[in-house]
């Protein structure tokens, strides 16, 4: 958790998105503008208003392989519908890439880190991991899962789930399953299921 001082906010949200090579373009298009359209959504603007400190602090992140993440979009505080507006629509211009491997465990690892001295106070820190495959490199998922959540942290998870044609050796049908046994936990965790376009 971080330390004393910062700006107290109701949440530090880290948005950390799957770019590996399964995720084709319809996936990651898919992804990236379900994000934007919560942001930007009635339901997010209310909960919003609803908090202790009436905003969060957000941040995207993309990762393939253990030691492949990136920061799209840095830490920014969303106070109302101008600065979700704002964020969501400089999200949507952002280029799109693809790399190599699957690692959860890596994205799990470094969304951790993005909360050190970050210069915010949250009343929860959480981690949303979206992608569409299992844990294929780095440490196993449940170590860094279990390291997250003995920091406090809370983990959800939006799998995408047989929205390609095909399966490839790595992937899991029931992808849901495996984000709610392995992935998922915390204070208050949710996953939910990307179904289809």
């Amino acid at each position: 958790i971080a330390g004393d001082k910062g700006v107290e906010v109701d949440v530090e949200l880290v948005l950390a998105v799957d770019i590996s090579y399964s995720m084709d373009r319809v996936e990651q298009e898919l992804q990236r503008n379900g994000y934007v359209q919560a942001l930007m959504s009635e339901q997010f603007l209310n909960a919003l208003a609803g908090g202790a400190h009436r905003k969060v602090a957000i941040s995207y992140m993309q990762w393939a392989s253990y030691n492949d993440q990136d920061i799209l979009m840095d830490w920014t505080v969303i106070d109302g519908a101008e600065t979700a507006k704002a964020f969501a629509n400089k999200l949507q211009r952002m280029p799109y890439r693809r790399a190599q491997r699957t690692s959860i465990s890596g994205a799990i690892d470094y969304g951790a880190k993005m909360f050190d001295n970050n210069g915010f106070k949250g009343l929860r820190q959480v981690i949303d991991v979206s992608g569409d495959g299992p844990n294929n490199n780095g440490r196993i998922v449940t170590h860094a899962s279990d390291d997250a959540l003995a920091k406090g942290i809370t983990i959800n998870g939006l799998p995408l789930v047989g929205i390609r044609e095909w399966f490839s050796p790595a992937d899991i049908k029931e992808l849901d399953i495996y984000y709610e046994d392995c992935v998922i936990g915390g204070p208050e965790p949710f996953s939910v299921t990307v179904l289809d376009v």
